[in-house]
């Protein structure tokens, strides 16, 4: 393009010298403003490389987990005592002494003392009919939001600490891949023919679930003032040193309960208590549940049969 001076009309060469000039400034200016976006947008893909390298938060494993905060942070309706009480129940077998008998040992006695070929078949019956062991996480979240269970579900519970717990049945466990769920007396610890601390931990390490069941074996409807502190916190607060895990569930000494008790439990953080056979709190399904003494008398066949009766 020509541009044609008018030496008469200063006017005109002031215009086009001011649009030279407008020009020259704007050239100037957008690769300066080109490389100014291209820092910004650099700069917000370096933010978010850096936020997507952060590790994210792992999702704790199930026994560290506190389960109401869980289900309330995913905002997950919690059923009610009636659907709880209306879902189908979950075997849950409840083991003593796991040895052979004596001839000191009553007719009475034997119905806690499972010898233990009859503990092994027990168990390899189980195994051989598709039962898979869950544990106390599992059975809550179940109960509570009805999240799904393998096919054959059961859950293996030991009460009192005795040591053949730690020298029979969890090895047999072991054997089949099943986990169990111990509750600890703590006044037992260390002593003849109970486990010690170390094996407690030892049982929590390789994924069994660790409970309380008092300090040394009262009837918690009994419980008054400083015996809870006694029978209850300082147990817990002892089994929770021992493993490095929180201890969310409890069972009653002598399957006895009353709903007096109940709240006292949460008050002290349980998530859940396990009883023996008695009929279901209707208000508090998840501090009753329900368990049955495997007896020592009782045959592989006998005990699956016991089981389809008593958990429906």
């Amino acid at each position: 393009m020509q541009f044609t001076l008018c030496p008469n009309r200063p006017f005109t060469r002031f215009t086009l010298i001011f649009f030279a000039v407008f020009f020259l400034i704007v050239s100037c200016s957008e690769p300066a403003q080109q490389t100014e976006n291209t820092a910004a947008s650099q700069e917000a893909s370096n933010i978010q490389t850096v936020s997507a390298s952060e590790p994210k938060a792992e999702t704790p494993a199930p026994e560290g987990t506190n389960i109401s905060d869980a289900l309330a942070a995913s905002e997950t309706k919690v059923a009610d005592a009636a659907t709880i009480l209306a879902r189908k129940q979950v075997p849950i077998l409840c083991y003593h002494q796991i040895r052979n008998w004596t001839n000191r040992d009553s007719k009475s006695a034997k119905d806690y003392i499972v010898p233990e070929e009859t503990f092994r078949a027990q168990l390899k019956m189980l195994y051989d009919s598709g039962y898979q062991t869950i544990l106390p996480d599992q059975l809550y979240a179940y109960l509570t939001t009805g999240a799904p269970l393998p096919p054959k579900p059961i859950m293996l519970t030991f009460d009192d600490t005795d040591l053949d717990q730690f020298t029979v049945a969890a090895p047999t466990m072991q054997q089949y891949g099943f986990k169990g769920v111990f509750f600890i007396m703590t006044v037992s610890l260390g002593r003849p023919r109970y486990m010690t601390r170390a094996q407690v931990k030892e049982l929590a390490d390789a994924g069994h679930v660790i409970g309380s069941h008092t300090w040394d074996h009262q009837n918690v409807k009994k419980l008054k003032g400083q015996d809870w502190v006694t029978q209850i916190d300082k147990p817990t607060e002892q089994l929770k040193a021992i493993t490095g895990k929180e201890i969310k569930y409890f069972a009653y000494p002598f399957g006895l309960w009353s709903p007096e008790v109940i709240p006292e439990l949460k008050k002290r953080g349980f998530t859940a208590a396990f009883q023996l056979s008695t009929k279901r709190d209707p208000e508090e399904p998840l501090f009753t549940i329900r368990r049955t003494i495997a007896s020592g008398y009782w045959s592989p066949g006998t005990l699956h049969n016991t089981m389809l009766e008593r958990f429906k």
